[in-house]
C-alpha cells in the first residue's frame, strides 16, 4: 500500500541503486541503530512483505496508556510489557520514518520528523557495509534467572494446588531460558527466516533503548480493528505438537486442553458483558497450526454498526483484555498475584502486546500477544514460554510444552547467521 501523501519521500542515492530490498532495509536499520533510535520491523499474517518503522527519538515515543484504536490515533507501533512498571515501560513508537517494499525506491518521513531529513539523507548516502554487525539496543537489566526442569515442575505443582484450593480458576506459569548466540548470528537474517516459516504469525523485530531487542513470531491476535468496520479478538489456548502428514483437524484433544481453551473464551465473553455488549459473532473452537504446534482457537467478531460508541470499543476491550487469561489466568487479580509470588522472574515484554496502529491506513490496528519470542543480549538470547494450568495439569508435560514452544524462535539461533 502506498505511503500517505502527507509523508515526504527521500529517494535512495545512486550508490544504492544496485541494492535489493533487504540490503536497503539493513542500511536504514543500521543508520537508526547507529544514531540510537528506536525501531520496529514486522510482517503481518498473510502480508507479502515486511514494514520498517523508525521513531525520531525515544523522547518522541508515547508511554503509559494504550493507544486509542480508532482512525484518529497517531500512526505508530505499540510495544507493551506484561505489566507496566518503571523498568518495563510501555512504548508507542510514532511512525516517523517508514520503509516498505510498496515504495522500494524511497524512504518516507513524517511531517513531525522533518528535522530528521538531513540525518536520514546521510544514512542513505553512507557506504553500505553488508557484513558489519548491527548495534542493537540491549536492556540494561541483568538476564532473568532461568528455571531448570525440577524448578518449573515444582511451580506447576504449586499452580495446580492453588487451583485445587480455589485460590484461582486457572493460572498461566512461564519460564525463561538462556542460549548462547552462535558466531555470526544476525537478527535481521533470523527475522527473514521466521517470516518465511510462519506466514500466519506476526513476525517482529523490535529494538528500543532501555527495553532491548526482541524477536518473535506470535500467532495470537489480542485486538484488531479492521478497515471494514469490525473489532476482532481470539481465544488461543491448548497446545500439542503437529504430526507430520496429518491435517490439524484430525488432532485429538485431552480434556485439560479443552477446558483451558474454554476458560479463555469465557473470559473474552465476560469482557463483552462488562461493556454491555451482546451482539457479537463467536466461531470455534477449531484446531489451528502455528509452526510445529497445534492450538485450539475461537474467533470473536463485533460489527461496529451494532455498537453505541464504536470509537471506544477497541480501546475499552484492550484495557479489559490485557493481560488476558491466556497469559495470566483468572480471576485476573488472583492469578497475577500468584505469579508475582511464585514465578520468580520478570517477564518484561514477554506476554505483553505489540503491533501496528494506523500504519497501513487510518482505522486499521492489529495488536498481538508477544509470544514465541526471545530477547537479544550481547552474547546470548533469552527465550520465554508458558503453559496454562488447570486441575489436570501434569508437571512433566507442562515442562515439555515449554520446550516445544521455545523451539519456534530457538531454532533460529543456528540459522540466523549473516548472509
Amino acid at each position: 500500500m502506498p505511503f500517505s501523501p502527507t509523508l515526504r519521500l527521500l529517494a535512495w542515492p545512486a550508490t544504492a541503486a544496485a541494492l535489493d530490498f533487504w540490503a536497503r532495509l539493513r542500511h536504514v536499520v543500521a543508520g537508526a541503530l547507529r544514531t540510537g533510535r528506536p525501531l520496529a520491523l514486522w510482517r503481518e499474517p498473510g502480508a507479502p512483505h515486511p514494514r520498517l518503522l523508525v521513531a525520531r527519538s525515544l523522547e518522541a515515543a508515547y508511554t503509559g496508556l494504550p493507544p486509542a484504536l480508532d482512525a484518529q490515533a497517531p500512526a505508530g507501533f505499540a510495544f507493551f510489557p506484561f505489566q507496566d512498571s518503571d523498568h518495563n515501560p510501555a512504548f508507542f513508537l510514532p511512525a516517523d520514518v517508514q520503509y516498505d517494499l510498496a515504495e522500494p525506491a524511497a524512504v518516507a518521513v513524517a511531517p513531525a520528523a522533518r528535522e530528521l531529513v538531513p540525518s536520514l539523507t546521510a544514512w542513505l548516502a553512507h557506504a553500505p557495509e553488508p557484513a558489519a554487525p548491527l548495534a542493537w539496543h540491549y536492556s540494561p537489566r541483568p538476564a532473568p534467572p532461568t528455571a531448570p526442569a525440577a524448578a518449573y515442575e515444582q511451580l506447576v505443582r504449586q499452580g495446580v494446588a492453588a487451583i485445587a484450593s480455589r485460590q484461582v480458576t486457572k493460572v498461566v506459569t512461564s519460564r525463561a531460558a538462556t542460549r548462547p548466540l552462535p558466531p555470526g548470528f544476525d537478527a535481521l537474517t533470523a527475522f527473514r527466516h521466521l517470516a518465511g516459516q510462519h506466514p500466519r504469525a506476526l513476525v517482529s523485530l523490535v529494538s528500543v533503548p532501555g527495553a532491548g531487542t526482541w524477536l518473535g513470531a506470535s500467532p495470537e491476535i489480542l485486538a484488531e480493528v479492521s478497515a471494514d468496520g469490525f473489532f476482532r479478538t481470539m481465544a488461543l489456548a491448548g497446545t500439542q505438537p503437529a504430526v507430520a502428514g496429518q491435517a490439524p483437524q484430525a488432532a485429538i484433544w485431552r480434556q485439560k486442553e479443552i477446558e483451558e481453551q474454554a476458560l479463555v473464551a469465557r473470559y473474552i465473553v465476560s469482557c463483552f458483558k462488562q461493556l454491555r455488549l451482546r451482539d457479537y459473532l463467536e466461531e470455534g473452537p477449531r484446531t489451528v497450526a502455528a509452526g510445529q504446534l497445534l492450538h485450539l482457537r475461537t474467533d470473536f467478531e463485533v460489527d461496529f454498526k451494532n455498537v453505541p460508541h464504536p470509537a471506544a470499543l477497541g480501546t475499552d476491550m484492550l484495557r479489559l483484555l490485557h493481560p488476558t487469561s491466556a497469559v495470566g489466568g483468572m480471576p485476573k487479580a488472583a492469578a497475577l498475584g500468584f505469579l508475582q509470588q511464585h514465578e520468580g522472574y520478570d517477564r518484561a515484554y514477554y506476554s505483553g502486546f505489540l503491533g501496528p496502529v494506523n500504519v497501513a491506513a487510518p482505522g486499521i490496528s492489529r495488536l498481538f500477544v508477544n509470544l514465541r519470542c526471545l530477547q537479544l543480549r550481547p552474547e546470548q538470547a533469552v527465550l520465554y514460554a508458558g503453559t496454562g494450568l488447570t486441575i489436570d495439569s501434569d508437571p512433566l508435560r507442562e515442562w515439555q510444552e515449554t520446550e516445544l514452544k521455545m523451539q519456534t524462535v530457538g531454532s533460529e539461533l543456528m540459522r540466523g547467521r549473516a548472509t
